[in-house]
This record gives structure tokens, C-alpha cells and sequence, in this order.
């Protein structure tokens, strides 16, 4: 059983902390800045949340993946996949807890007999995950935009059709994670431990 409604669900998964991590998280944050969309699209930030997404991906008809996957491929390499291979690659090559996290939302809106009626994971091979409080690097950051194109070309498909925003009238987002501020307020790193928090790392390491 699927959906009964044409909801339509834009999930950006990783996380924000470790550099190229957060392509997902950006690129939702992209695509809102630029791109009204009707209320039948929700796009979310989904960060590392796992089974919490359960309610959301069950809720929704279509369901559209952001994420940073490691396919093996050259840094900064843009790839799409559909439908039941897509917790195969979530799967393949686990880079961090939020693809077994996710992978186990999908697999559990399979047991529902839930699943989106069409799914696309739009992954980006990283260039660099071990870097605490770094952001996207050049060659994964510069995929953003192709990313979202892809998204909005999806999205025409199923026929919604975005609007694009004025320059500066998207969501504001004047938080500390917001992407100009958080590569703007980064600490030099001989004041901000660049692989992990040394609170937790044990002594003499």
C-alpha cells in the first residue's frame, strides 16, 4: 500500500559537523533558499535523526534523498539512484550511523507496506569526512546547484511546479549553522580540535 495523498518528501540526511557530511543538509537548504514550493512538498532537514524520519517517509508518495555516498567514485562525483537500489548504496559503504540509521527507515516502511511509490537518492562522492566543524569542500560544494537542478527537474515530473524566489526572500535562517555563518565563525585550528572533541579523548592520546 502507498501513500493515498501526492505528498512529496525533499529529505536532506548527514551531518553538519563533519565537512563534506553535510552536502545533503546544504543542498535542502539550497533548494529552499531559491524555490517556493506548494504545500504538498515538504523539505526537511533530516540530519541524523534515523528512525525518527519513519512517520515523515511513510507519510509521504515520492520520496527525494540528498546525501553524501560513498560510491567509490572520484571526489565530487554527482550520482542518482531509484527506486529498490537505493538502500543498496545506502548500504554498500556506510560512511557514518545515519546511513544504517536510514536504512532502517526504509526497511521498516517496507514492512508497514509503506514505501514511497518512487524514490531518488541524489549522493555526491565526498572529498573529506574527517574534519570536526569543517564545512562542504570546493569540489563537493560545487555540486550544490547541480543537485538541486536535478531535484527541480524531479519535482517537474510529478507536476509540481516550483517558483523561484527574489533574491534574499527565501527563509531566513539566522541561526549558527547556517552555512555563511558557520564557515565564517569557524575557530582557527589551533584553538578548535579539527577530528573529534579532545574532552573525550583518552589521556596521553
Amino acid at each position: 500500500m502507498t501513500a493515498s495523498n501526492d505528498s512529496i518528501l525533499i529529505l536532506g540526511i548527514g551531518n553538519l559537523l563533519w565537512a563534506d557530511e553535510g552536502f545533503g543538509v546544504r543542498c535542502v537548504e539550497a533548494l529552499n533558499a531559491a524555490w517556493a514550493l506548494p504545500d504538498k512538498v515538504t523539505a526537511m532537514d533530516g540530519g541524523t535523526q534515523g528512525l525518527y524520519l519513519l512517520p515523515y517517509v511513510t507519510a509521504a508518495r515520492h520520496l527525494l534523498v540528498f546525501d553524501a555516498v560513498d560510491y567509490g567514485l572520484p571526489p565530487g562525483t554527482i550520482k542518482r539512484v531509484e527506486g529498490d537500489a537505493v538502500p543498496q548504496f545506502l548500504g554498500a559503504k556506510k560512511m557514518s550511523l545515519h546511513q544504517t540509521g536510514f536504512q532502517e527507515v526504509l526497511a521498516s516502511a517496507r514492512m508497514l507496506d509503506r514505501f514511497p511509490e518512487s524514490l531518488l537518492l541524489i549522493g555526491v562522492q565526498p572529498v573529506e569526512l574527517e574534519d570536526f566543524g569543517g564545512s562542504l569542500r570546493p569540489a563537493v560544494a560545487a555540486r550544490v546547484p547541480e543537485a538541486v537542478a536535478i531535484a527541480l527537474d524531479w519535482l517537474r515530473a510529478r507536476g509540481v511546479r516550483p517558483v523561484p524566489r527574489a533574491p534574499g526572500t527565501g527563509p531566513a535562517d539566522d541561526s549558527a549553522l547556517a552555512r555563511a555563518a558557520y564557515e565564517q565563525g569557524r575557530p582557527p585550528e589551533h584553538l578548535a580540535c579539527r577530528i573529534g572533541d579532545v574532552r573525550f579523548f583518552p589521556e596521553g592520546d
